[in-house]
Parts: C-alpha cells; sequence; structure tokens
C-alpha cells in the first residue's frame, strides 16, 4: 500500500503499522485516518499476519485532532461525516479479532489518547504522557475515550481524569491501570515488538475471538453471557489452534499454533 502518513512493515507474523507524520505530531488527518483504515484492514484480510504492532515515529504518538482542519470543518455536516467515517478505521481498530500492542512514546492527547486505548496491551516510554484535553477545548472526549476509559479504571476516576483535564505519565498511567509496561525510551519499540511476537505465537484466532467476547461483558447478562461463551467455545474446539494446544498439552510440548494455522 502506498502510503505517507502510515508506514507499514511485515515482522514475521507481526504487522508493524506505524504511525508517520511527526511534522503534525501525528495528528489525526484525513490522510492518517484513511491510510490507517486500509493498513487494517489488510491486517483484518491476511491470515499471515496474527499480531499487529501499532507506534509512532516522532517525539510524540499521536497530538488527537488535526487543529487545521477543526478550525474549518467544525459545521454539523463536517462533524457528522467524520464520526460517520469512524466505521472505516477505528472501529475495524477496536474490533480486529487478532492481538493488538500499542507502544505510547511522547504524548498521547486528546483522540491520540483515544486510539492509545484501543489496544490489548498497552506499553508506554518512560517518557509518555497521557491527556485528555477535550475540556480544553470545549470538546466532548471522544475516539472512544468515553467507552474504554470507564472501562479500565472505573467510571469515578474516569470522571476526575477527564473533568480535571488531568495528564498522566507513563509511571502514573501505570499505577491506574492503563498502560501495562513502562519501558525505557530506547527499548520501547524492542519490548512492544517482543510482546507482540510473543501473542503471535499463541492462538491468534481464538484469542480474536475472545476479544469478540468480552467486549460484550459490561452490556450484556450472566446468562446470555454464558450462552456467548458456550458458542464460542464450541467454535474454538473445533479449530487447529485447541487440536494442537490440547495436543501439545498431552504430549507436555510446547504447542506451534503458527504450524497448525498453516496446515490448514
Amino acid at each position: 500500500m502506498a502510503s505517507q502518513q502510515i508506514e507499514l512493515e511485515r515482522d514475521g507474523a507481526v504487522l508493524i503499522v506505524t504511525l508517520n507524520n511527526p511534522k503534525t505530531r501525528n495528528s489525526l488527518t484525513s490522510e492518517l485516518r484513511d491510510e490507517l483504515g486500509e493498513a487494517i484492514k489488510q491486517a483484518s484480510k491476511d491470515r499471515r499476519v496474527r499480531a499487529v504492532l501499532l507506534a509512532a515515529n516522532g517525539p510524540s504518538f499521536c497530538a488527537g485532532g488535526d487543529f487545521k482542519m477543526l478550525e474549518v470543518a467544525s459545521d454539523p455536516w463536517s462533524v457528522h461525516r467524520r464520526f460517520s467515517a469512524l466505521k472505516d478505521w477505528l472501529i475495524p481498530l477496536i474490533t480486529l479479532e487478532k492481538p493488538l500492542v500499542v507502544a505510547v512514546n511522547g504524548h498521547a492527547a486528546g483522540g491520540g489518547m483515544g486510539l492509545a486505548l484501543c489496544g490489548d496491551i498497552l506499553l508506554a516510554a518512560e517518557d509518555a504522557k497521557f491527556m485528555a484535553a477535550f475540556f480544553r477545548l470545549g470538546a466532548v472526549p471522544d475516539i472512544g475515550i468515553m467507552y474504554h476509559l470507564p472501562r479500565l479504571i472505573g467510571m469515578a476516576r474516569a470522571k476526575a481524569f477527564l473533568f480535571g483535564n488531568q495528564t498522566w505519565t507513563a509511571q502514573e498511567a501505570f499505577a491506574q491501570g492503563l498502560v501495562t509496561r513502562v519501558c525505557a525510551n530506547d527499548t520501547l519499540k524492542e519490548q512492544a515488538l517482543a510482546e507482540a511476537h510473543r501473542l503471535a505465537k499463541g492462538p491468534s484466532e481464538v484469542m480474536g475471538l475472545a476479544k469478540l467476547l468480552m467486549a460484550r461483558s459490561f452490556e450484556t447478562g450472566l446468562h446470555d453471557m454464558f450462552a456467548f461463551e458456550g458458542l464460542g467455545q464450541a467454535l474454538a474446539m473445533s479449530s487447529c489452534e485447541f487440536k494442537e494446544g490440547l495436543s501439545a498439552a498431552v504430549d507436555r510440548r510446547d504447542a506451534d499454533f503458527i504450524a497448525s494455522s498453516n496446515r490448514k
């Protein structure tokens, strides 16, 4: 895929998707959103890709909204069109049925923080900063923040963070349960890639199915959730990944889920 604001690189079973517009601090320009959507579509369709790493070039992960665009396109229909287009890039990222690792360096601000929270595993450099900043602009939090943040840290802490226009360091975000691990600045990408490879070696398709089910847990009653689990398990236990995992457990060896998937 020809790209100017997104870089794509395959590293074995991992697709590395890198935000690459440092001059705007990787703000969510229309070009970046479109290219990110195409990258996620590629990751979803390519069965050789078993995990995705989302990272960024430059001093910031993502500065959120593109101010130049917002100055000229904040009328109701322009906003409506942008949010209707979330189905083309953000929702596919959130619902990607493969493990997603996010590596945050520098600032993840506004919509950039929302983008970071899409990850299943979130690693942050020591210099990372998480800030909402929406109320400083008089805007409602978006890019999934009002969906993800209360689920990750609880409603009370989410409100305190958002209404207080707070900024969290990487260590503060880790203490709140937002970040999985804090890494040295110069090892962030290396550690994030290693985590993506660890997940890629697991039962990637079954983990994707589990993601699909867990996303419904906060709105679903006990009996319905058990029904989802049963249906999901019926599908999982018919997979090559389960057959390999069970065989490996019986034989007391390490499972080779990648090889088992290639035998399909």
